[in-house]
């Protein structure tokens, strides 16, 4: 199965795209969509958009997975990062991709094994897990890399509970 993670935001959109074969996991690319500050925000929006197209295009995975908003104590801030999430689900579901979406908690117990990890220890992980060289760079790739493996380890557990 191939997923794509996504981390939303409006400056820069991480992603991760990952092979999961049984309980093996393979990289296949990753990195981020920027966006110009001082920018309209609608320009940046559209951006976001048509480069999430053209990556669903490059790597075809079979479903995107989205962190879900962590609420901000900055009402702008978290508007903002709002309508990226927004845009980069609208571009998913126009890809025809299976969309799923997992909290930071979950993220963080599936892939480090504990809900409150620090973000160092996610990183780290993903590092591991991925069988990189180096944790990936900027943190809203190494996080868009974690949302996937998520999503990949939430496969295993409903192939086990459905077997049962």
């Amino acid at each position: 199965m191939r997923i794509i993670g996504i981390d939303p935001g409006i400056a820069i959109t991480g992603y991760g795209v990952i092979d999961k074969n049984a309980n093996n996991y393979r990289p296949v690319g990753y990195g981020m969509v920027t966006t110009q500050a001082g920018l309209d925000t609608y320009k940046r929006l559209v951006r976001i958009y048509n480069d999430l197209m053209q990556i669903f295009q490059q790597y075809k995975p079979e479903c995107a997975v989205v962190e879900e908003l962590f609420f901000n104590k900055n009402t702008k801030t978290a508007m903002i990062i709002g309508q990226a999430r927004g845009v980069a689900i609208l571009a998913a579901a126009n890809a025809g991709l299976d969309i799923h979406e997992y909290t930071p908690l979950q993220i963080k117990q599936a892939v480090v094994g504990y809900g409150r990890a620090e973000k160092k220890q996610v990183q780290i992980m993903v590092k591991l897990l991925l069988a990189l060289d180096e944790i990936p760079k900027p943190d809203d790739v190494a996080d868009a890399l974690a949302v996937a493996l998520c999503h990949g380890s939430s496969c295993k557990m409903q192939s086990i509970l459905d077997r049962s």
